[in-house]
């Protein structure tokens, strides 16, 4: 197959390309490098089967030539991480709204298999857990821009259903539920990375709120067995499916975990949700998926714990710390 990804120098959207490559496809990318990483690439980018587009989804001329190529659409392109959120809403619900629309509106002319990823922040403040896909949503106040993320990815669910009901495109919704491992940055607030990067240096752990709150990580590769899964299966489409791991842990224990892994001298530091992004900041006590519908579809069975995800981030880490020192040193 020909294969587009926007968003493809991220972290999943860089696993994706070489996993598809891997399996004899040829696979185009569009980026910006707003949050994505040209080093995320090095392994792919002088592969006959790959080539790279460093410019913005916003292109139309060039997504038109694009999805026009293409027989299979991934759009991973989106804002990322909630740091980013809080500090640049404008841009965050631009890219997402307006950015979904243009990759709809130009699959939709052609008929083009079309992947759409969202998000676990969808399922708002609801207490209700395990989340299902049809359960109600339940956002905060619009004065919060915390918010904004969550409403804007949920604006492209209901625009790509809207183009399946109404254009019969051959379009399908997951949602992630933090997908965690090698080359995911810390830099926009993911914790699981910033917390093994602080542990390797030996730097405080910092805990926002109390650490009570609980996340479920899924590993990339077992997300990226679900994403290509639900994208090969036709009976998908017009469908959302969850995505993700359903083993639950605290962020206090996940702290811990990792200061275990990496054999660190580091404490906890815990720090005010207000401290960290501002007055008003709401964070969801639990996020748990429930992954059945995913099973039941496509065969979705993750088969990488925590432990394996924590063990694969430390050693991503460690390598790439050491080779940035041995680079220093030959140039020394």
């Amino acid at each position: 197959m020909r294969v587009l990804i926007t968003g493809g120098a991220g972290f999943i959207g860089s696993h994706l390309a070489a996993r598809l490559i891997r399996q004899g496809h040829r696979v185009s990318i569009v980026d910006d490098l707003s949050t994505g990483s040209i080093e995320n690439l090095e392994s792919i980018k002088d592969h006959e089967n790959f080539e790279y587009h460093l410019d913005s989804i916003f292109n139309r001329s060039l997504m038109a030539e694009q999805v026009d190529l293409a027989d299979v659409i991934f759009h991973l392109a989106a804002a990322v991480g909630v740091r980013r959120i809080v500090e640049m809403p404008v841009q965050t619900i631009e890219t997402n709204v307006q950015g979904s629309d243009v990759i709809l509106k130009l699959a939709s002319k052609k008929n083009k298999r079309l992947l759409i990823t969202s998000t676990s922040e969808v399922y708002g403040k609801s207490n209700k857990t395990p989340f299902r896909e049809k359960d109600d949503m339940l956002f905060g106040s619009t004065y919060n821009s915390r918010w904004s993320y969550a409403c804007s990815k949920a604006i492209d669910e209901f625009l790509a259903l809207a183009y399946w009901r109404e254009r019969k495109l051959p379009v399908t919704v997951v949602r992630l539920f933090n997908t965690a491992g090698p080359r995911q940055t810390g830099r926009y607030g993911m914790v699981l990375p910033t917390f093994v990067h602080q542990a390797l240096a030996g730097e405080p752990l910092t805990v926002f709120g109390n650490g009570e709150q609980s996340r479920c990580f899924g590993h990339i590769d077992d997300v990226l067995d679900g994403i290509i899964a639900c994208v090969m299966s036709d009976k998908t489409v017009g469908e959302i499916f969850n995505l993700g791991n359903t083993e639950e842990v605290t962020i206090r224990e996940l702290a811990e975990k990792i200061i275990v892994a990496t054999q660190s001298q580091s404490q906890l530091r815990f720090v005010p949700y207000d401290e960290a992004y501002g007055p008003g900041f709401e964070d969801m006590a639990r996020r748990v998926p429930d992954i059945s519908k995913a099973r039941e579809w496509f065969g979705y069975v993750p088969k990488r714990s925590l432990g394996d995800i924590i063990r694969d981030v430390v050693a991503y880490k460690r390598e790439k710390t050491q080779r940035k020192a041995m680079s220093a040193a030959h140039v020394g």
